[in-house]
């Protein structure tokens, strides 16, 4: 744990009240664009300032989202550790009941933790359920959105895996995508963002974008999918 725990506001990204509706998704990667090896190691790709960073965006909002593969590998906490400020909800998606019995966020009651699957799954104990529709294996992210957002849980950040992020970004359901970049170069392994194909470069998201260098080489991407460089340039 960071020993001096900074109280400091976020100063990259808005900072909206609570009741404001917003959509944060991160990813951690290298240089050549991967998040792991080819055997799967991934900690740490990214240097202290940005797990900081990371820690910071998680006192910001009222919920991280995570898909259950992520629990499954790393059962993490996805608490407030390196920074003052509470603890957000954990939000785990998992279509098909497939959430570790003995992952720590269910025991460790640091905040509360919320399942989303298919109706007729039952949340595994020290869990709340949100049963929603499944379609082709996965559940639609506006509608989880939209599910978090009537229990209280407006201020969202997608927190991995890349898959889950993906399937956020492809929906058009991220308001603001920060890419922590990594100055290493693997060559190999898990690719970050993987989102459906365009043809043209005119498809292509292109959005405003603002950088940050932390003290440690690490750069921020900040991304807002809200605003295109088209129409903020014509």
């Amino acid at each position: 744990m960071n020993q001096n725990l900074s109280e400091a506001p976020m100063p990259l990204i808005p900072c909206p009240p609570p009741g404001t509706r917003m959509v944060v998704a991160q990813l951690g990667q290298t240089l050549d664009g991967r998040i792991a090896t080819v055997t799967g190691a991934s900690k740490y790709i990214n240097g202290q300032a940005a797990l900081d960073h990371l820690h910071r965006l998680r006192a910001h909002v009222d919920a991280v989202v995570v898909g259950v593969g992520t629990v499954a590998a790393d059962d993490p906490a996805l608490t407030v550790r390196r920074c003052r400020g509470s603890n957000p909800a954990r939000v785990v998606i998992d279509p098909n009941g497939r959430m570790p019995r003995d992952a720590a966020m269910l025991h460790d009651r640091a905040a509360p933790v919320w399942v989303i699957s298919a109706p007729g799954v039952a949340a595994p104990a020290g869990a709340r359920a949100i049963h929603l529709p499944v379609r082709n294996g996965c559940i639609a992210p506006r509608a989880i959105a939209g599910a978090l957002a009537r229990r209280g849980m407006t201020r969202l950040l997608i927190e991995g895996g890349a898959d889950t992020l993906a399937r956020f970004l492809d929906a058009d359901g991220v308001d603001l995508l920060h890419i922590l970049m990594a100055p290493m170069i693997i060559g190999s392994g898990k690719q970050g963002l993987q989102l459906a194909p365009v043809e043209k470069l005119d498809q292509a998201r292109r959005p405003v974008t603002r950088v940050h260098v932390f003290e440690d080489g690490d750069v921020l991407f900040t991304c807002d999918l809200r605003e295109s460089w088209e129409r903020t340039n014509v």
